[in-house]
């Protein structure tokens, strides 16, 4: 496997405790409201499986399914899903998932934040590329939504 195609890997140094981010990550109502998922009533659990409407614009056609595998308060959460499931019309449940971990680390001024998101060299060769190159953009992105949410709540 080589490591620059099989995961993805941000890190972000958060100004909030581990607890107000911890509570950003595990609260599913609460990560729904800055990832961009109807999550209203939802709750993560280990060996749970949940699933919103994306309200982000432009792909309010799809539909977040992850399956919660490890919850460690304060540490780390960890989830399997079928990364960038943009075609509506694709059966994507046969495919492999990816695994993203997030993991929290206390730090000077706050916390920081590590995702990494592997198992792309797993993804069907017809779209591992284009998950990649999305997911990767799409953490970018994510990891500033984070951000701005801990910082104003």
């Amino acid at each position: 496997m080589n490591s620059a195609t099989d995961r993805i890997e941000r890190k972000i140094m958060l100004k909030a405790p581990r607890a107000r981010v911890w509570r950003a990550l595990s609260n599913a109502e609460e990560f729904g409201a800055w990832f961009g998922v109807e999550l209203k009533g939802k709750t993560f659990a280990a060996g749970q499986r949940v699933k919103g409407n994306v309200t982000y614009p432009g792909y309010e056609h799809m539909v977040l399914d992850i399956l919660i595998e490890r919850m460690e308060p304060e540490n780390l959460l960890s989830w399997r899903w079928h990364p960038s499931p943009i075609d509506s019309s694709v059966d994507y449940s046969q495919e492999p998932t990816t695994l993203v971990v997030f993991e929290l680390k206390e730090a000077e001024g706050g916390t920081l934040l590590s995702v990494v998101e592997s198992g792309f060299d797993k993804i069907p060769a017809a779209r591992r590329a284009e998950a990649f190159r999305l997911n990767s953009r799409g953490w970018d992105g994510q990891m500033e939504n984070i951000a701005k949410h801990v910082a104003a709540h």
